[in-house]
């Protein structure tokens, strides 16, 4: 007999990992079904997706808008391990450097670029981690409606308040 209580549990030592997913240079399209083929192919199987958002950059001026997406993938890898493995695939799809607090404004702030692709841990199962470069959930999410509006597709006990700026 079946557990319908059951239906939304993962099986052991599989992780539930929502990643934000953005693109606004080249085929924005292409790159993101590219980045969540190469996502269930290295990180774990996607389970789920919203449909693509396009929105205007964040964090700075460009005249190319993005197109958004989250995605959830179930994975047996420990946070550190996902965070290797999306960035070795912004890297392999081009994507040379990483938009963090290390590349900081004259004003402190993180600088943003234009980029083939970006993936952002966005939560990890109910993991709270605060470690210089990796932090979980997502510092930032809760400020940008390009994440909050997909994620809130695909998540639906999504239980945060959006902060608008």
């Amino acid at each position: 007999m079946t557990d319908p209580g059951n239906e939304k549990r993962t099986p052991e030592g599989v992780h539930q990992v929502y990643l934000g997913l953005g693109s606004n240079l080249g085929n924005r399209q292409a790159n993101l079904r590219q980045a969540i083929r190469l996502i269930g192919e290295r990180v774990g199987e996607v389970t789920r997706q919203s449909s693509f958002l396009e929105t205007e950059p964040w964090g700075f001026q460009s005249d190319n808008r993005f197109l958004n997406a989250v995605i959830l993938c179930q994975t047996g890898k420990a946070p550190r391990e996902v965070l290797e493995l999306t960035q070795q695939i912004e890297r392999d799809m081009g994507r040379r450097q990483k938009s963090i607090s290390q590349r900081l404004t004259d004003k402190g702030q993180a600088r943003y670029t234009d980029r083939p692709i970006d993936i952002d841990i966005l939560l990890y199962d109910d993991l709270t981690i605060d470690e210089p470069d990796l932090k979980i959930p997502h510092p930032l999410m809760q400020q940008r409606d390009f994440v909050i509006t997909p994620l809130r597709e695909i998540k639906d006990d999504l239980k945060i308040e959006t902060v608008k700026q």
